[in-house]
């Protein structure tokens, strides 16, 4: 629940709020609330910033759930599935990107400034499946690169899954996960 809530906004949010109630308590002559101010208002105020700094924005829906597609992942998607939907779809703090020891697992990140990027994720049913696809912009690995590591992407994501990959565009490569 908190994943979807960028944490370091609302630390930012209240530490600004008990920051200016401190100060305006001490323009006032109010110690209680100066104190209440500066004490909690001041290092609220820096961890929210510090997450701020940290924080990874979830990946975007690039096309609504449908009810039908929605009742497809809750009959057939493998735990796997469900956890990898539920990472890319939240806030994330102290990681550069989404999935970047999977892509290093798969040797498809040589290192940070030619990784692929996880852009967008949809949830489709083919011919009657489940099936999360995650699309990447990939400039360093083409489609060829990606299909020779198919077999390994698709036992990769557990028992039960197969991956299949293409291309809807220059340096653009979707992954879907299909429920075998």
């Amino acid at each position: 629940m908190l994943g979807k809530f960028s944490l370091g906004k609302w630390g930012l949010i209240g530490g600004a709020v008990l920051t200016i109630v401190g100060i305006v308590a001490y323009a006032t002559n109010n110690p209680t609330l100066n104190l209440v101010g500066f004490f909690y208002g001041i290092p609220l105020l820096l961890g929210g910033a510090a997450l701020k700094a940290a924080e990874l924005k979830p990946v975007p829906l690039l096309t609504p759930t449908s009810p039908e597609v929605l009742q497809l992942r809750q009959a057939q998607a493998t735990p796997t599935l469900k956890q990898l939907y539920a990472d890319v779809t939240r806030y994330r703090y102290g990681t550069e990107a989404h999935l970047v020891e999977t892509l290093q697992r798969l040797q498809l990140s040589p290192n940070d400034k030619e990784r692929p990027v996880l852009v967008g994720i949809y949830e489709t049913d083919r011919s009657g499946r489940y099936a999360l696809v995650l699309r990447f912009e990939s400039p360093y690995f083409d489609l060829e690169a990606w299909q020779a590591r198919q077999d390994k992407i698709s036992r990769f994501f557990g028992p039960g899954v197969t991956a299949e990959i293409s291309s809807p565009g220059p340096n653009t490569i979707d992954v879907a996960l299909v429920v075998a």
